[in-house]
């Protein structure tokens, strides 16, 4: 959102954010709150979710650090669309609404960065619906895993490893399926050679799981 502003305007816009500490299982907001605040993630994850009236519940996506969160109810002024929750310990940066809006006025290009972060989340969203609604377990967990490493790369005979910060059901939920299917799928991308597991690392080989993603190399 801020990638296009000079160094100045990127100093500017970091005066106006607020530190904010929460605890392990603390809402950062929720659903239906009141949207004053966009939220930049410091250190720690915070899960989003959607809850129903009686009580199902539904990751939407995990924010670590770098990425920001609330940014719908910011821009609209709205309310919050989901539940918001520190899975550990969460250093986190407030931008309030008002001086938000003040530094869209001042730095115009700060408007186009919003427009491209927006389309990118909507991709983003689109993905996982098409990857729920379309594609097998085994090929949503390959392509999770495949974004979780970021693009990094191992030599050859090696894999490259990939801390897990959140647990099976965590991981079944934002995949929108059972933990004994994503369990399940783990298991299959093992046989495959895809990934080793250890008690909190996956050790992954990016080609074979693109492979089982059906992810060509064009």
């Amino acid at each position: 959102m801020f990638a296009r502003l000079s160094p100045e305007a990127l100093l500017a816009c970091a005066g106006e954010f607020r530190e904010q500490r929460f605890e392990q299982g603390q809402m950062l907001f929720s659903r239906g709150d009141t949207g004053d605040q966009l939220i930049l993630v410091g250190e720690g994850r915070v899960r989003l979710a959607v809850t129903t009236e009686d009580g199902r519940e539904l990751s939407v996506r995990h924010a670590a650090r770098g990425e920001l969160l609330g940014e719908i109810a910011v821009l609209d002024g709205g309310e919050r669309s989901a539940d918001a929750v520190a899975l550990t310990a969460v250093v986190a940066y407030g931008l309030r609404r008002t001086p938000f809006e003040q530094l869209v006025a001042r730095y115009p290009e700060l408007s186009a960065g919003i427009i491209a972060f927006l389309c990118r989340r909507l991709r983003q969203t689109t993905d996982q619906l098409e990857g729920i609604a379309l594609y097998s377990i085994e090929v949503r967990l390959a392509r999770f895993l495949l974004v979780g490493l970021g693009g990094r790369r191992a030599a050859p005979g090696k894999r490259v490893p990939l801390d897990m910060a959140f647990s099976q059901g965590e991981l079944a939920q934002l995949l929108g399926a059972s933990r004994p299917k994503v369990n399940a799928a783990l298991g299959s991308l093992e046989q495959a050679g895809a990934i080793r597991r250890t008690a909190d690392r996956i050790f992954c080989d990016p080609d074979a799981l693109a492979k089982c993603a059906g992810i060509s190399d064009g």
